[in-house]
């Protein structure tokens, strides 16, 4: 039997069927429904397919849809353009035995261009992560936020994933940790995790660690990590924040991504001010 974790096709198809409601799609809601989103048949009828070929995709026993029965699926499950294009690459890449990477180790330079965008980019919280979620490169301001959480600390490299699933200080400084951890799953999860040996054995020892913490959500969570959103952070000093992130990938071959964060109130703005010592007004807060 293929575990569940190896079939991110039919994982992902069927986490967006669950996402949309009927509503959405112009269905009744109608009573006593046992799925939060659309059933099975539902999908099938919208996209124009059987209820058992829908149901091969979910499971695995085909992983090689026409691309006319991709659109359609897209178009019924009302994708957006970053979703289809995941979706697309799903199809393409399973079984392959090929990934973009190739066997090239996680890269941990930073180009001199980044370092001096990070610059710029003060005060603002931005930091330059790996595929393994090491942090390679941030600002101060970003230094100055998490560094009390207990992120940073230790020698090395520190990694985003191993703090949010090891140390309890994660628990306390996310408010919201279980939506937190499923998007660091998600963001291991984009590139060939467990065919790049070194995500694997991040992947071992966080499944080692942390338990069905860690392995339910391999199970369950898409590869498919939001370019965009808030954390709230219960910081030891400024108090409760609320951050509007923007995930920026890098070029392929720095095979890294940059955050950025920004206050997404007034109030987590004049918090920031006061921890960063500086005026009022240097971090804008962005509404959403």
């Amino acid at each position: 039997m293929r575990r569940v974790s190896d079939n991110e096709l039919g994982l992902f198809l069927r986490s967006r069927r669950e996402a949309v409601t009927p509503a959405q799609v112009g269905l009744p809601a109608g009573a006593r429904r046992r799925t939060p989103g659309l059933r099975r048949a539902e999908l099938a009828t919208l996209a124009g397919v059987s209820v058992e070929y829908l149901t091969r995709l979910e499971q695995g026993r085909d992983r090689r849809p026409s691309p006319p029965v991709l659109s359609a699926l897209a178009d019924a499950l009302c994708l957006a353009p970053s979703e289809r294009i995941h979706l697309y690459r799903l199809t393409k890449t399973t079984g392959s035995g090929f990934h973009c990477l190739g066997g090239a180790q996680p890269n941990r330079e930073v180009r001199p261009a980044v370092r001096a965008i990070l610059d710029h980019l003060e005060p603002a919280p931005a930091v330059v992560l790996n595929r393994l979620s090491e942090i390679l490169a941030c600002t101060d301001g970003y230094r100055r936020v998490w560094a009390p959480t207990g992120l940073l600390d230790g020698d090395g490299w520190a990694n985003l994933a191993r703090f949010t699933f090891t140390d309890p200080r994660a628990r306390t400084c996310y408010p919201d940790w279980e939506h937190r951890a499923d998007e660091v799953v998600a963001a291991l999860k984009q590139g060939p995790f467990r065919a790049d040996p070194d995500i694997a054995a991040l992947a071992d020892e966080l499944t080692i660690a942390a338990g069905a913490d860690f392995t339910r959500r391999v199970e369950t969570v898409p590869g498919l990590a939001a370019a965009t959103g808030t954390t709230r952070l219960h910081h030891p000093e400024a108090g409760e924040l609320r951050l509007a992130y923007e995930v920026l990938e890098l070029s392929a071959d720095d095979d890294q991504r940059l955050i950025v964060h920004l206050p997404a109130d007034p109030a987590s703005q004049a918090a920031l001010d006061q921890l960063e010592g500086r005026q009022p007004g240097s971090l804008r807060a962005v509404h959403g």
